[in-house]
């Protein structure tokens, strides 16, 4: 399903850079090319037809995006790469803390005095 929705998505952008291609900022594009007035749509019509497909691809690109992000597939319980490698490397190195915290001290056990002096 998220596959499918990612393809659509992909043919929906490509259509919306024809379509953005095509049109004409002046109000020309290919509305230009159809300045006989016995044509079968006109020139305002094209260009109301490019300007409602335009809305439509946006509308159409905004609906996918929220599904996808709904379908997306989750990942395998314990299958995160980053949170197993930050905990790896947490294990090794236990004096990684974030700044301004003072790390662990080392209790290091003391000499007894009556040995050293005898």
């Amino acid at each position: 399903m998220y596959l499918f929705l990612i393809i659509l998505m992909l043919v929906a952008s490509v259509l919306m850079c024809f379509i953005v291609l095509i049109q004409n900022s002046k109000g020309g594009g290919l509305a230009s090319g159809f300045s006989s007035s016995n044509q079968i749509m006109g020139v305002r019509k094209t260009t109301d037809f490019l300007e409602k497909t335009t809305w439509t691809l946006a509308a159409v690109m905004v609906v996918i995006s929220i599904v996808a992000a709904y379908t997306i597939p989750s990942a395998p319980k314990g299958g995160d790469v980053i949170m197993e490698q930050a905990q790896k490397e947490e294990a090794t190195n236990p004096y990684n803390m974030p700044i301004g915290t003072t790390a662990p001290q080392v209790e290091t056990p003391a000499a007894p005095a009556d040995s050293a002096a005898n």
